[in-house]
């Protein structure tokens, strides 16, 4: 059964040392320190003695559903009670050594960090010199718990175990790494996703550019491998490359821009396939005293990440292959390069290295991966090599944040209050695009954020109209949430103005009856010091508003207050105060600097960020084409931690839904004009 096997997991050296195995890869969110908490805990060893890695595939690691993947905001929550059991069930095996060792009874023993304690005796037995011993012991299904009362770590702000190497240069990414004999790759890749290259014009020339190995001719690219990546790249760039059109392909259209995608996905009509339903919506709008009616809408996102894609591949004698790339999900990486390679799963190692950048980007996207790449390439020459894209290709081939808008209904009584709420979403999702999609049933990551809505409104329908979308997709940092909270979260200040309610006052009025709710809600207005929509005028004279809003993503509760001015037409972002209740929580530091992360992702993509296609092409392919946020607009972020003890729900991307729209409501209150398109940086603000 997965996460019982011990000896999987941990490794305690003969210095006391802790090898942790982690069923997941961190990527900055934290997850080895969390694992050393959960694990350490039980097993009563203090975190910062352990080593974690990530481990490799296997059956003992498929603990997300009977999977394994690092995403979802999952891997704590997923993971908390096995792994703390299975650090029980380590200690348990040390104590039971210890008993052999020095010929008394398990239960005349305890333990104190790394030590096993004979309290009558006085001896003491480092947990490094048994711990062999230990291991040939049978796995113990009923050590017991420590109480939650008596936590030493779980709850704690531990200093993260990765500091000290991201902080020097030590830590080691998939970039930093090279084999004996490598060499290394560039590729060019097609304009448009399904050309192939038809001829290189000056081949014999760029052959004979210094360090060059070879020419290769790829799926949809073509590449150099020379003795420096700077001189594979350099070469791979002066290819004349023809591409065309293999009859029968799918080609991206050369006539596909994101305007005529948008009007596109804006002319649809109809209800779609319902996903939730309450009431009689139809029935509430046409009882309604007053109809409101809006369209909402959001951009391709790319993942813009720091770290650009690499892969290093190397064929070994005996028939195997090892495969050190970024990743969020080992075994299925394995199973793909394995058919890519020709080999049987269990004949490829897959290396998992330490991610410079999640973000969902790390998953496996067809076109939008190297790693298979590099293995045709080593295959090709019979060495190993090691590719990495440069940041005009990843740009290229990025698995985009879809393109989605939202029509919304809303029926309002004589009191100004939202009786009826219909929401249709337009668009795909990533869950359909890659797990396989049903004609008759709504994709969860379409509408999540606009379904599933707490507030108190009787009558509700929440539908999908599927519409595809020629870019490759893939999962974004909050997924749906990312667009779908606020999509609802700005159109319910819209209700709220056009039944001339106070957007603050109508969520607590509309969530009278969820105590969980309406306690998040006090906690960020008490955050902040108080409601304040405005305009009003701040100490620095300038001319402010704020906006509020709220999400339900991931098993986790937020909300969030955004203080907002315009300069130069320009807005300024100057606090965010964001309430989280996570039900439970394992380490509020990384809680704090998760939230903080979040907040400047769902800012930047507010203010800035949009990938326009045109001609089939994404315009652009890098970041001066693409800005993110920059550090002098980053503002002030207050956070305050609620653990409500319900269920334990995600961090990694809780924290970002409710910033978009609580930053445009502020935005809109300063404009005098509802903004429904994103970035607001195309919004024409004065």
């Amino acid at each position: 059964m997965p996460g019982t096997r011990v000896s999987a997991f941990l490794e305690i050296r003969p210095d006391n040392k802790v090898l942790f195995r982690s069923p997941f890869i961190e990527g900055g969110q934290g997850i080895f320190t969390a694992m050393a908490q959960i694990v350490g805990e039980e097993l009563d060893v203090d975190p910062a003695q352990f080593i974690v890695e990530c481990a490799p595939p296997g059956p003992d690691y498929l603990l997300t559903m009977g999977a394994r993947f690092t995403g979802g905001s999952m891997s704590v929550r997923m993971s908390y009670d096995t792994l703390r059991r299975l650090g029980a069930a380590a200690r348990l095996m040390l104590i039971q050594a210890a008993a052999q060792r020095l010929g008394v009874p398990a239960a005349s023993l305890s333990t104190k960090p790394g030590q096993v304690i004979h309290a009558s005796s006085g001896r003491t037995l480092d947990y490094g010199a048994i711990a062999a011993a230990a291991a040939k012991l049978p796995v113990p299904s009923d050590a017991p718990l420590r109480s939650n009362a008596d936590f030493r770590w779980i709850g704690k702000p531990i200093a993260r175990l990765d500091v000290l190497e991201k902080s020097t240069g030590q830590a080691r990414y998939s970039i930093d790494l090279s084999v004996k004999g490598m060499l290394h790759a560039a590729v060019q890749h097609a304009p448009r996703l399904g050309l192939e290259p038809a001829s290189l014009t000056n081949e014999a020339d760029v052959r004979a550019m210094p360090g060059v190995h070879s020419v290769h001719r790829l799926p949809g690219a073509v590449a150099v491998l020379a003795n420096s990546w700077w001189r594979a790249r350099r070469a791979v760039e002066t290819l004349a490359v023809t591409w065309a059109e293999p009859a029968g392909a799918v080609v991206m259209p050369a006539d596909f821009s994101s305007q005529a995608h948008r009007s596109k996905l804006t002319s649809m009509v109809g209800d779609g396939v319902a996903f939730e339903t309450e009431g009689d919506v139809a029935a509430g709008l046409r009882g309604a005293a007053r109809v409101v009616e809006a369209t909402y809408e959001a951009p391709h996102l790319a993942h813009g990440q720091l770290e650009p894609p690499s892969a290093l591949a190397r064929f070994n004698k005996d028939g195997t292959l090892d495969l050190w790339l970024p990743n969020q999900a080992p075994e299925m990486f394995q199973t793909a390069a394995a058919k890519v390679a020709g080999l049987a799963p269990e004949k490829v190692f897959i290396h998992s290295p330490m991610l410079g950048g999640f973000f969902g980007r790390h998953f496996l996207y067809a076109s939008a991966n190297p790693f298979p790449q590099a293995i045709l390439l080593s295959k090709a020459v019979g060495r190993p090599v090691k590719l990495i894209w440069s940041r005009e290709e990843e740009f290229l081939r990025d698995a985009l944040r879809p393109t989605g808008i939202a029509r919304f209904r809303a029926g309002l009584d004589d009191a100004g209050l939202p009786v009826a709420l219909s929401a249709v979403a337009v668009g795909e999702g990533a869950i359909g695009r890659w797990y396989g999609r049903q004609p008759d049933k709504v994709d969860s990551s379409a509408v999540e954020g606009i379904a599933g809505k707490p507030y108190a409104i009787s009558h509700r329908r929440i539908g999908q109209i599927h519409v595809d979308d020629p870019a490759v997709i893939g999962f974004w940092r909050s997924v749906g949430h990312s667009m779908n909270d606020f999509f609802y979260e700005t159109f319910f200040d819209e209700m709220a103005d056009a039944g001339g309610q106070d957007p603050l006052a109508l969520r607590r009025r509309l969530l009278a009856r969820s105590p969980r709710h309406l306690t998040l809600l006090d906690a960020v207005v008490d955050l902040s010091g108080g409601w304040r929509r405005g305009p009003f005028k701040a100490a620095d004279g300038s001319r402010r508003a704020r906006g509020v809003a709220m999400a339900s993503p991931f098993g986790s509760e937020a909300a969030a207050i955004a203080e907002v001015s315009l300069r130069s037409g320009e807005v300024v972002v100057h606090d965010i105060w964001v309430a989280i209740d996570p039900g439970r929580i394992v380490n509020p530091a990384i809680v704090e600097a998760q939230i903080n992360s979040a907040v400047a992702l769902g800012l930047s993509t507010t203010l800035l960020e949009e990938v326009v296609y045109a001609n089939g092409e994404p315009q652009a392919r890098n970041f001066d084409g693409y800005p993110i946020l920059p550090p002098d607009r980053m503002p002030r972020v207050h956070v305050r931690i609620i653990e409500s003890g319900a269920a334990m729900g995600g961090i990694g991307e809780p924290g970002l839904p409710a910033v978009p729209p609580a930053v445009t409501n502020a935005v809109s209150v300063l404009a005098g004009r509802r903004i429904r398109s994103l970035p607001l940086s195309k919004a024409g603000l004065t």
